[in-house]
């Protein structure tokens, strides 16, 4: 609890980020009373079956119906379509503060701030699904820092144990001892040897100072992407914070991955058209300028492939 913002100060251990989000919704539920939860479209918080309902890409929900009920999903990013969705029914409103799956997406700076003072208002629930975005990932220790706000429930996961299996739902003490005993456990909650991995990947991310890492070595990350999209008319844009990267492409980005991959860089996607990167905070510089020299090759094939066939057409 030392590291976490102020006033999130209990926390219930489980094994992983679908496992994090599905104790926040039923933590949500039973301190309010209340049934709903709104997310995002293009958000994503999971494959269990709480965490699912909350995930908007249909490719994942589809097969699953009927999900849980009473979630639903607004357009991101726009404050007035949340406003407008609360009801006196509404126990929460859950989101990422930069969508991960969906694309990269950064919000406006006035949007979480605004979430903020809307769940105030009407009594409800801010959760913060910081699965992706905490442990130092964009520059600060957790993403929300970035607008100053706190939110009422957080969920983390992935790296808080050094690559064991853990996930954390961190909340107000009043929300989090809502629960009465047994209403809430796993198994292998609070496993001894994953918690000491935790306390060890915590203190060398503190120690290290890993956080303001991400923030420099993510500045110098972005400028050179920032470079290739000046450079080729097939990159659309370049978002992200610290080394928490998206690059938008014009085209599907599974050439490139492949491509890339040939060349000993691993690459992930955020949908068809983006390229996302996540490494690891302790990335030298040499090793960015590896990545970047890699894109440059394998983007420029790409561009003039396209550029080639559409002549020919």
């Amino acid at each position: 609890m030392s590291i976490t913002p102020k006033g999130l100060n209990k926390a219930f251990l489980s094994n992983s980020g679908a496992e994090a989000v599905e104790c926040a919704i039923k933590l949500a539920r039973k301190f309010t009373g209340k049934p709903e939860i709104i997310a995002v479209m293009g958000g994503f918080h999971g494959k269990t079956m709480g965490a699912l309902s909350a995930t908007w890409d249909k490719k994942y929900r589809e097969p699953f119906q009927p999900l849980v009920p009473e979630f639903k999903h607004v357009p991101p990013d726009n404050l007035e379509k949340l406003t407008e969705a609360v009801t006196d029914k509404t126990a929460a409103v859950l989101l990422e503060p930069i969508r991960g799956e969906g694309g990269v997406r950064v919000p406006p700076d006035e949007f979480l701030p605004g979430v903020r003072e809307l769940c105030d208002e009407k009594n409800v629930l801010l959760i913060l699904d910081e699965v992706q975005t905490s442990f130092g990932r964009t520059g600060k220790l957790f993403g929300c820092e970035h607008w100053g706000v706190t939110p009422d429930v957080m969920c983390l996961a992935k790296p808080f144990a050094g690559g064991l299996p853990i996930g954390i739902t961190v909340a107000k003490e009043p929300i989090m001892s809502s629960f009465k005993v047994g209403e809430h456990s796993s198994t292998f909650s609070g496993s001894p040897l994953v918690c000491a991995a935790a306390c060890a990947a915590i203190d060398v991310l503190l120690k290290e100072k890993l956080a303001e890492r991400a923030a420099a070595l993510g500045g110098y990350f972005k400028a050179k992407l920032e470079d290739l999209q000046a450079k080729y008319k097939i990159v659309k844009e370049v978002r992200g914070l610290g080394l928490m990267l998206g690059v938008e492409l014009r085209y599907d980005v599974l050439n490139i991955i492949l491509k890339a991959m040939d060349r000993s860089v691993l690459i992930l996607d955020a949908g068809r058209n983006v390229l996302r990167f996540l490494p690891p905070l302790v990335i030298e510089k040499e090793q960015i300028d590896k990545v970047i020299s890699v894109l440059d090759t394998v983007i420029g094939e790409e561009e003039n492939e396209r550029t080639s066939g559409a002549a020919a057409n």
